[in-house]
């Protein structure tokens, strides 16, 4: 039989712990109730990690006509340590779950009317999964940047993603441009269910 304990404030009888249920149980807070935080919250709504973004410390030269992948090896952030930016460039997430996986990449050619076409690409496990495709032959250009998106499926161990840069050069090599041009990233969606709570109380 269901009672209504009438209080209002709850403190621990000793000590500063107090824990509500017991494990099986589910606490339902009903519609129309207002959850108000003053203090620090853990364990509620995810975490968008494991996340990384990386950039590069130098221009790197890209193989004409070839698919080369981008040696992003300057880490902004890496919340997890799933990102391997000294040999295989590649990030291996150790949580699984979908995650936004962005890179941004500026090609450029040796010279002006030069760049012809050019691709940017994220690869999984190996194999292009995403990319983005610029054809300048009508009107040859010296430099494009590429950003390329996706949501993709990781299984916490041995799925990895990676950056690729495809240029056509009329003028030999082209390179990859450094700084703020070119960019490899990615974070953990929250699971639909905290993303749709969390929308329907802010309503």
């Amino acid at each position: 039989m269901a009672s209504t304990i009438l209080v209002d404030k709850i403190d621990p009888q000793s000590g500063t712990a107090l824990e509500i249920g017991s494990s099986g149980d589910t606490i339902t807070i009903p519609s129309g109730v207002t959850i108000t935080n003053s203090g620090t919250a853990t364990g509620f709504g995810g975490v968008n990690t494991p996340a990384f973004e990386a950039t590069l410390s130098g221009n790197q030269t890209v193989t004409d006509e070839n698919n080369v992948k981008i040696q992003f090896n300057t880490e902004v952030f890496d919340i997890g340590g799933c990102y391997d930016n000294s040999s295989n460039y590649r990030f291996t997430p150790t949580t699984a779950g979908k995650y936004f996986v962005y890179t941004m990449i500026g090609c450029n050619s040796g010279s002006d009317s030069q760049l012809h076409t050019m691709n940017c690409r994220i690869y999984k496990n190996g194999s292009a999964y995403a990319n983005s495709h610029f054809d300048f032959r009508t009107n040859y250009a010296r430099f494009a940047t590429g950003t390329t998106t996706a949501v993709i499926d990781f299984n916490g161990s041995s799925d990895y993603v990676e950056a690729y840069a495809y240029i056509d050069d009329g003028s030999g090599d082209g390179h990859v441009q450094s700084g703020e041009y070119s960019r490899f990233g990615a974070y953990k969606i929250l699971t639909w269910g905290t993303q749709y709570e969390q929308w329907n109380k802010s309503r």
